[in-house]
């Protein structure tokens, strides 16, 4: 089903917000200074041709410990982010899901464009993964939680 829902997404659009994506990293690339924001956005890219089955998840989530996207750092960096190029590539986003919500086919990917909106506006710190690895990495997190709660109880 995960190969339908791509192959369906990325002839009815997903290309264009992919290829825009690409577009940003190429532009952060020429700048020397936003080649770090240039990576993201071909991740980010590819992950918007093919969204179906994968999904953004914080770097801290994932691996249980803070790293320089998921700080202050990256705090700063997605505020530079947004105002440069997040702000625009969610509006795009969000544009392709009004389109998408006209149809009943549509209103699927036009769920799945919101939430690359979301990722648009605040990218660093977040790593692509499989679905059933982010649910383990959210069981992990909640069953230590559970656990450090019981240690203080």
């Amino acid at each position: 089903m995960r190969a339908i829902g791509n192959f369906l997404w990325f002839i009815l659009g997903g290309v264009f917000m992919g290829l825009a994506w690409w577009l940003i990293g190429l532009l952060a690339f020429v700048t020397i200074v936003g080649i770090p924001w240039g990576k993201a956005c071909f991740v980010i890219g590819q992950f918007t041709f093919f969204p179906f089955g994968r999904e953004a998840i914080s770097r801290k989530e994932l691996n249980q410990k803070d790293d320089i996207g998921t700080g202050g750092l990256g705090l700063l960096g997605n505020i530079i982010w947004f105002i440069f190029a997040g702000l625009w590539l969610a509006i795009g986003h969000i544009f392709s899901a009004l389109i998408c919500f006209i149809t009943i086919i549509g209103i699927p990917f036009g769920i799945q464009h919101l939430k690359l909106a979301g990722i648009a506006l605040a990218p660093i710190g977040k790593t692509i993964v499989t679905k059933e690895l982010a649910a383990a990495a959210r069981k992990a997190n909640a069953e230590a939680a559970v656990a450090a709660l019981r240690k203080g109880a």
